[in-house]
C-alpha cells in the first residue's frame, strides 16, 4: 500500500480495494512506528484524520466522491489549520492554534482529502536544510545523517519515507524543489500568484508560493488541480482560468525545444550530478526533443539579490510577532519594551534573527537605494534573462542543486555555503516563473534532481514533460533502503 502513488490509491478507493479509514489508519500507524527516525512531523492529527476518512467513505458510498476524496496528505506547518497548532517551525508560534484554515487547506478539505498532520520545516521557512526548526532537524530517509533539504524538509522526508503519499510545501527560493531533489521525489513551484497565499504564514511575500510534493508528476497534477485558482482573499492571487493538469500528461514531446544554461554546468556543480542531468536530457532527445545551449548570464547575481530582498520582506512580515496578540511571550517582563525585546529575542532562532537584522539594515534610510533598490533592479534583469531565453526554447533544464544531500551540521557555521545550495533555484522566485524538480538518478546512494523551468502559467507543460520522462525511467520509483 505504501508504495502506491496518489493516483493508484485513488483508483483503489474507487474500486473498493480498501476504505479511506483503512488507508488513513495504515499511514497513521506507520507514522507512529517510523517517524522517530526522521522527525518529519511536528503534529499528527489522528482523531481529525480518522473523522475525515470516515466522512470520505460515506461520500464514496453515496457516489458523490471527487478525484481526491479519501486520499491522505500532510501540510507543511506554515499553512494555517483551524484549531490545530500552526508553528511555522518556531518557538514563537509553538502555542498558536489558528482560528481559520488557509485557502490551500480549505480547498483540500472541500475536495475530501484527509489531513494526517503538519510537517517539520525550517523556522519561518528560512533555511535550506531543515536544521533551523525549533523542533529539531528533519532527517533524510536515504541517509539519516544527512539533511532532507529545506525549508519544506519535513514534507520531503515524509513523502520519501512513505509516511504520507503526498504533502504540501512552500517555495520562496527553492524550498519545494530543493528538498524534492535531495529526497528523491517530485516537487512543483507554480507561477507566482497561481496558488493562494492566504493563510500561508509569510516569509517574503513577493517570493512565497505554495505547491505540491509527491512521488510522481501525475500526483502533483492531481494536487495542483485542487490547489490552484483565484482567491479574493489574496490580492496577489491571479484571476486566470485553471486547466485540468492531468488532461495533458500524455501528450507527446516531439518537437520540444530544451535549453541548457551554460551557467548551470559550471565548476560549482558536482560533476556526477552533471552526468546524471545530461543523461536525463538524453532521454528527452529519444522522445523527440531538441537541445541547445543557452545563457542566463546573471545567475550568479541571484543569491546576493535574493538575500537582500527576502530578508527585507521578512523584516517587515515578522514585525507582527511581538508577544502582544498571539504567540510566544516572555515571562515577567519589566515593561513594554522589555516584553518586546525578550519575546522576540527568546522566540526567534538564530537564522531568523540573522535575516531580520540583514533585512532591517537594507531598508534603513541611508542604505535603501544602495541595497534594496539595487537588488530589485537586478531582479528585473534576471527576469528579463529568462523571458529572452524562453522566447527561443520551450523549457530550460538543469540541476536542481549543486550537490547531493550534505550531512547534518556540516554547513551550520558557514551560512554563505548554505545559501549557495540554492544557486539554481533562487532565480525562478525572483522572476516568478514555474519550475519543478524530478528525480534523475543517484550519486553515492543519494538522490539527484533535475530542474525543469517553464514560462509563466506553463505548469501543465512542465507536468506533461515530467510525466513523459517518468514513463521511460524509474528514478521516481526508487525508495530508501529498508522502506
Amino acid at each position: 500500500m505504501f508504495d502506491k502513488t496518489l493516483a493508484e490509491l485513488a483508483a483503489g478507493l474507487r474500486k473498493g480495494d480498501f476504505s479511506s479509514v483503512e488507508l488513513t489508519s495504515a499511514y497513521l500507524e506507520r507514522i507512529k512506528a517510523e517517524d522517530g527516525r526522521y522527525n518529519s512531523f511536528i503534529t499528527v492529527t489522528e482523531e481529525q484524520a480518522l473523522a475525515q476518512a470516515k466522512a470520505a467513505d460515506a461520500s464514496i458510498a453515496a457516489g458523490d466522491a471527487g478525484a481526491f476524496t479519501g486520499l491522505p496528505i500532510a501540510h507543511k506547518d506554515l499553512f494555517c489549520t483551524q484549531g490545530v497548532r500552526t508553528s511555522c517551525g518556531s518557538k514563537m508560534l509553538d502555542n498558536f492554534a489558528s482560528p481559520y484554515d488557509a485557502t490551500v487547506v480549505a480547498k483540500f478539505k472541500q475536495a475530501g482529502a484527509v489531513m494526517l498532520g503538519k510537517t517539520n520545516m525550517d523556522e519561518f521557512a528560512m533555511g535550506s536544510s531543515n536544521e533551523s526548526s525549533f523542533y529539531g532537524a528533519a532527517r533524510n530517509p536515504w541517509n539519516t545523517d544527512c539533511v532532507p533539504g529545506g525549508s519544506s524538509g519535513g514534507s520531503g522526508a515524509a513523502v520519501a519515507a512513505r509516511l504520507t503519499p503526498a504533502a504540501t510545501g512552500s517555495d520562496t527560493g527553492g524550498s519545494i524543489r530543493q528538498p524534492a531533489a535531495l529526497c528523491g521525489i517530485t516537487g512543483l513551484k507554480p507561477t507566482y500568484g497561481r496558488v493562494s497565499r492566504y493563510g500561508m504564514i509569510a516569509y517574503a511575500s513577493s517570493l512565497d508560493q505554495g505547491g505540491p510534493m509527491a512521488h510522481t508528476a501525475e500526483d502533483c497534477a492531481m494536487m495542483l488541480n485542487v490547489m490552484a485558482g483565484f482567491d479574493p482573499m489574496d490580492s496577489t492571487c491571479l484571476n486566470r482560468e485553471v486547466p485540468d493538469y492531468t488532461a495533458t500528461l500524455n501528450e507527446p514531446l516531439a518537437g520540444l525545444k530544451i535549453g541548457l544554461p551554460k551557467e548551470y554546468f559550471s565548476d560549482a556543480l558536482d560533476p556526477q550530478i552533471a552526468e546524471r542531468v545530461k543523461a536525463a536530457v538524453a532521454e528527452f532527445e529519444k522522445l523527440g526533443a531538441t537541445v541547445k545551449e543557452v545563457s542566463l548570464p546573471r545567475t550568479e547575481l541571484s543569491i546576493p539579490a535574493y538575500y537582500i530582498i527576502a530578508p527585507a520582506e521578512a523584516s517587515s512580515n515578522l514585525s507582527r510577532f511581538d508577544g502582544v496578540r498571539y504567540g510566544y511571550r516572555c515571562t515577567d517582563p519589566k515593561d513594554l519594551e522589555d516584553m518586546y525585546k525578550r519575546s522576540r529575542g527568546e522566540g526567534f532562532g538564530a537564522e531568523v534573527k540573522r535575516r531580520i537584522m540583514v533585512g532591517t539594515y537594507a531598508l534603513c534610510a541611508g542604505y535603501y537605494d544602495a541595497y534594496y533598490n539595487k537588488a530589485q533592479q537586478i531582479r528585473r534583469l534576471i527576469q528579463q534573462d529568462f523571458v529572452r531565453v524562453l522566447e527561443d526554447v520551450d523549457v530550460i533544464m538543469g540541476p536542481t542543486t549543486p550537490h547531493p544531500a550534505f550531512r547534518i551540521g556540516e554547513k551550520n557555521n558557514d551560512p554563505v555555503s548554505m545559501y549557495m545550495e540554492d544557486i539554481f533555484t533562487l532565480s525562478l522566485n525572483l522572476a516568478g516563473l514555474p519550475g519543478m524538480s524530478v528525480p534523475c538518478g543517484q550519486v553515492n546512494g543519494l538522490p539527484v534532481g533535475m530542474q525543469i523551468i517553464g514560462n509563466y502559467f506553463a505548469e501543465a507543460k512542465l507536468l506533461n514533460i515530467a510525466h513523459q520522462f517518468q514513463q521511460v525511467t524509474d528514478h521516481h520509483k526508487q525508495a530508501p533502503a529498508g522502506i
